[in-house]
């Protein structure tokens, strides 16, 4: 199979298991289900994943490899002032979560499903998303435009809001996604300007 047949084959079969466990969860997904929403055989999609394990892996992985590569490129577009750094890096934040929803529920949804090392790979990924947002926080403390005491827990309230877009936003709901992020950047804002 050529390379650019086996990039198109996986990312099928990354599709289905997306679909699948959104709709059924990890452990409702089977082998069959996947292979089924790809149009593939069983024994196929074994020929590019070991299991489903590596599956889920491969979906959390790529999706926050995304996510971290949306913030940062905003987070350098942004200029120095940390208030704007800040509204820059809370809207690529919820972007990510509307436009790429999918892989983003399985990513809020699914983590407790990772074997151990998955686990470590993707908390070692969250982690460095994490400091993306606290070192701006930090930042724009320690140059009086932020005032929270709670810095750590304001960080982590503000990556948690805007992961959880994925779960309830809806494309054909009243709010469209950059009305969405505009509102979380004002609440993001106003939960780190308090004093």
């Amino acid at each position: 199979m050529s390379g650019a047949k086996t990039v198109v084959v996986r990312q099928l079969i990354l599709d289905s298991a997306v679909r699948n466990m959104n709709e059924r969860g990890y452990h409702g997904t089977s082998m069959r289900d996947i292979s089924a929403g790809a149009d593939l055989t069983v024994a196929s999609i074994y020929h590019h994943f070991k299991s489903k394990q590596e599956i889920l892996q491969e979906i959390m992985i790529r999706a926050l490899h995304d996510a971290i590569s949306m913030t940062r490129s905003a987070l350098l577009r942004s200029g120095g002032d940390p208030k704007d750094q800040l509204q820059a890096i809370v809207r690529a934040w919820v972007m990510f979560h509307t436009t790429r929803r999918e892989d983003a529920l399985v990513g809020a949804t699914e983590l407790r499903s990772l074997d151990e090392s998955g686990h470590r790979l993707v908390v070692t990924l969250r982690d460095e998303q994490e400091s993306m947002f606290r070192d701006v926080v930090e930042r724009g403390i320690e140059e009086g435009a932020f005032h929270t005491p709670f810095p750590r827990d304001a960080v982590r309230a503000i990556i948690n809001m805007g992961q959880q877009v994925c779960v309830w936003w809806r494309v054909d709901g009243p709010m469209n996604a950059e009305d969405i992020a505009s509102r979380y950047c004002a609440l993001a804002t106003a939960m780190i300007e308090s004093s």
